[in-house]
């Protein structure tokens, strides 16, 4: 993996196709490899795609103090300068979606066109109850990694997907494929929870797409219907019966949707 330089940290990160810039922003506890050869490979068509590692994830540089996601959203910043763009396209998901929504509002100039999935604006409309991220807690603190995997699988993605038990052990495989330390997801958690953008994305002028699935546990679907509520212009995409991890579960509907918003096509 490339290296981006940021001065006071390294960023690894993958670069794959060709055409307009996107940038790919995950998610807590999530590195590169949880975007998917299938929904990677469709988005390859049209894009050139740089997808990175936070701090402290896989060989990014380790961090042990507390950060926010306005400095993620800085790092995200720097890592658009790192490859050589002016601007970019962006997707964030989950905490990536905090993230690009604070780079969006910092950097609108850096930003075609923003979109964002299965995410959280702040605490004024929205929330952060779902029952996934406590469930992922507890399981992360009984010290089994099996059942905490077991736990992530499950209030990840929705019942009709999980009805193939093949696709845990893919999940097992890609999960486990990059170093994801725990005290990293626990700074991750406290940055996500401390998150407040509700004002600054009413006056936000970046065309947005807000995607969302209907059985998400790791944070419920009126938190879209939040963030579409407070962004002038945002179109709102609700996927039935599709957990979090909405790309997985749909990739080609999700790159399609990515595709005709970024691109008009």
């Amino acid at each position: 993996m490339p290296i981006a330089e940021l001065g006071d940290r390294n960023l690894h990160y993958v670069r794959r196709g060709h055409g307009a810039p996107l940038l790919l922003i995950q998610g807590m506890a999530a590195h590169h490899l949880i975007w998917g050869e299938p929904f990677l490979s469709l988005l390859q068509r049209d894009f050139d795609i740089v997808a990175f590692n936070h701090r402290g994830i896989g060989d990014s540089d380790r961090v042990d103090d507390p950060f926010t996601v306005a400095e993620l959203a800085e790092d995200a910043a720097a890592v658009i300068t790192a490859v050589g763009w002016d601007d970019a396209h962006v997707l964030g998901i989950s905490l990536g979606g905090m993230v690009a929504q604070e780079l969006a509002l910092a950097h609108p100039d850096r930003v075609r066109t923003l979109t964002l999935g299965c995410t959280y604006a702040g605490p004024d409309g929205g929330s952060l109850d779902a029952p996934g991220p406590l469930r992922m807690m507890a399981a992360m603190n009984s010290g089994d990694i099996r059942k905490s995997l077991r736990a992530g699988y499950e209030v990840n993605l929705s019942p009709a997907f999980r009805a193939d038990e093949a696709e845990f052990e893919r999940f097992v495989d890609i999960t486990l494929s990059e170093r994801v330390p725990g005290p990293v997801i626990q700074l991750q958690l406290q940055a996500a929870i401390a998150h407040d953008a509700v004002r600054g994305l009413r006056d936000l002028a970046v065309p947005t797409l807000v995607v969302h699935g209907t059985e998400d546990e790791m944070i419920t679907p009126k938190n879209g219907a939040h963030i579409a509520e407070l962004v002038p212009g945002a179109r709102l995409e609700m996927l039935d019966g599709v957990g979090h991890l909405f790309w997985w579960e749909r990739p080609t509907e999700s790159a399609a949707l990515l595709r005709q918003h970024a691109l008009g096509r």
